[in-house]
């Protein structure tokens, strides 16, 4: 028990998370400082990140407020966490919007709006912690971190009236696959992870007396997952307790997709 115990421990470890002021990110940023670690939360809403800074009360959590679409954005809070903390230990690319349109009407900015948060902000992320971890690789020699993305099933199945959030959680899993075959011999872990409804104020409509029980007779589960249940399994993937696993997809939707 004891060594399962050390294996889930974030002890002294700094994660970025991403969309991290409420829902998912708001539960994977509690999670990562209850299991000993540093938080630099990053989120485009000033007033959540007060809120979620004055609910947590933890020395150890770093708030930034800005939008994951800004190139200048991610050199910026790789920089900050390092100065505050001495180093970047690990990311959770988990910031989302959703922009709903069936595809005939989907307008070119709707279109992008989504690709640019989900797709080109986790990339900038990745790419500015990944140089982060690469360059304490080469100094020191040793494991340097894990990137955990935040994909969806709607990535691999296609989803009604999405086809931009679709499209661009299937780029995650490109993403995921790509940086874990590069930086693999730098220590550098790059996995993603795909969740089903989840109860955040994100899925309301799909909860919604309208579609709710056509997306629960799906479920096998026969239920929505709550936010920290999903937190569980980000943090497996950021600790050592997933230490062999890199380039993977890991799925916590209720058996809403079963399969190989």
């Amino acid at each position: 028990m004891r060594e399962l115990e050390n294996a889930l421990s974030l002890d002294g470890r700094t994660i970025i998370v991403t969309g991290a002021a409420q829902g998912i990110g708001e539960a994977i940023t509690e999670l990562v400082l209850q299991l000993g670690g540093n938080v630099i939360a990053l989120d485009m809403n000033p007033e959540r990140l007060e809120g979620l800074s004055a609910s947590i009360g933890s020395d150890r959590l770093l708030t930034f407020a800005g939008n994951v679409v800004d190139p200048e954005i991610s050199e910026q809070v790789v920089a900050q966490g390092v100065a505050r903390f001495g180093a970047i230990n690990g990311l959770v690319n988990n910031a989302g919007i959703t922009r709903t349109a069936m595809i005939e009407k989907m307008t070119i900015e709707q279109w992008q709006q989504v690709i640019d948060v989900h797709l080109t902000g986790a990339f900038q992320l990745l790419q500015s912690v990944g140089r982060h971890m690469i360059a304490i690789a080469r100094d020191t020699g040793s494991v340097t971190g894990s990137i955990v993305n935040v994909s969806s099933d709607a990535g691999r199945r296609g989803t009604i009236g999405q086809a931009n959030y679709g499209t661009a959680k299937a780029g995650v899993l490109g993403l995921s696959m790509s940086a874990a075959r590069e930086w693999a011999k730098y220590g550098i872990r790059v996995n993603s992870i795909g969740f089903g409804v989840v109860e955040t104020p994100m899925t309301e409509t799909i909860r919604g007396d309208k579609f709710k029980d056509n997306y629960l007779s799906q479920i096998p589960l026969g239920r929505f997952g709550k936010p920290i249940e999903v937190a569980w399994p980000v943090c497996f993937l950021l600790s050592d307790a997933s230490s062999y696993m890199t380039g993977q997809h890991l799925w916590a939707n209720g058996g809403w997709t079963i399969g190989v």
